[in-house]
């Protein structure tokens, strides 16, 4: 099914739905209007910010396990890593995707697989260059971590999540992975570059993100 979805949306504009704290100071019911790409555990806030995703991608294995149950309810088109294959069912709104060792840093063709780029962020903006959106809008792409340790270490939460939109994000004593801003970075000038030979482009319409890769707008001239 996922080679009828190439170029679905040719043209159009998406919002890319990271999951830092900033959603929280954010007026998010343009959502709705919108055609949307929800990240990880956005599910967490679908009822707190009225809205549904319409498009979900999840590649981190811990966030995969965890959230096995919950994915496997969503009832939109859903793009996952071969990870844990046998924690999905297989149904016409459920694509997995390999991402060890893709064929290229930025894949156009999910069919081929796709990079994880050390956030899920990135593989979010290959699947929309897959959908055919033109603008990509990202929110909630904050950028910035408490944590202990190098990066893409584990780490264990010993108290309510401070780097998402909801303190049960990560609960206290769950797993996650330290973030690698540095990698995510260059993950990031790769899919500008690629998006811009292109004639595509990505925003950043995050409220005080500290990434400063993409152009920055104000979500409220673009929305409102």
């Amino acid at each position: 099914m996922l080679e009828y979805l190439k170029n679905r949306h040719f043209g159009e504009r998406a919002i890319i739905i990271c999951n830092g704290p900033s959603l929280n100071q954010m007026d998010l019911s343009f959502l709705k209007r919108e055609k949307t790409i929800g990240l990880n555990k956005i599910y967490l806030g679908f009822k707190k910010f009225n809205f549904y995703s319409n498009y979900y991608v999840a590649v981190n294995k811990k966030v995969l396990e965890q959230s096995h149950q919950e994915i496997n309810r969503l009832t939109c088109h859903k793009f996952l890593s071969n990870r844990c294959t046998d924690l999905f069912q297989k149904d016409c709104l459920t694509h997995v995707i390999k991402t060890n060792n893709p064929p290229a840093r930025f894949s156009t063709d999910l069919l081929q697989g796709m990079e994880e780029g050390w956030t899920v962020t990135y593989a979010a903006l290959q699947v929309a260059y897959y959908l055919g959106f033109k603008d990509i809008f990202i929110i909630g792409m904050d950028h910035r971590f408490e944590y202990n340790g190098a990066p893409n270490a584990e780490s264990v939460m010993t108290q309510s999540d401070p780097n998402h939109f909801s303190p049960d994000y990560f609960a206290k004593g769950s797993k996650w992975d330290n973030p690698d801003l540095e990698n995510s970075e260059r993950s990031y000038e790769i899919a500008r570059q690629v998006y811009g030979e292109n004639n595509r482009r990505i925003f950043d319409a995050t409220v005080n993100g500290n990434c400063d890769i993409f152009e920055k707008v104000d979500y409220k001239s673009i929305f409102f």
